[in-house]
């Protein structure tokens, strides 16, 4: 892996709270990279929540090219189920 992805992720994973976490990435994101990311998350929660592409999508601003995606790593990723699961 990238060292400075690598270091990406050990200061995400070192964040104390949520305020930390909203104020990296107010300075890491724009606003709409943000909102992509949180209307992904939304998307796979949706979808483990047994929505129909068509149901997620008419939810969402998600394209179904990345709708695809998203499915593709909640059925064989480890990421979105690891995540989402409690939520």
């Amino acid at each position: 892996m990238n060292e400075k992805i690598a270091a990406l992720y050990r200061i995400i994973a070192g964040l104390e709270s949520a305020e930390e976490c909203e104020l990296l990435f107010e300075d890491l994101c724009t606003k709409k990279e943000v909102e992509k990311m949180a209307e992904r998350l939304y998307a796979a929660k949706l979808l483990m929540d047994g929505k129909t592409y068509n149901q997620v999508i008419a939810e969402t601003d998600i394209s179904s090219a990345t709708l695809s995606r998203i499915s593709r790593c909640v059925q064989y990723g480890e990421g979105y189920t690891k995540v989402l699961k409690d939520e």
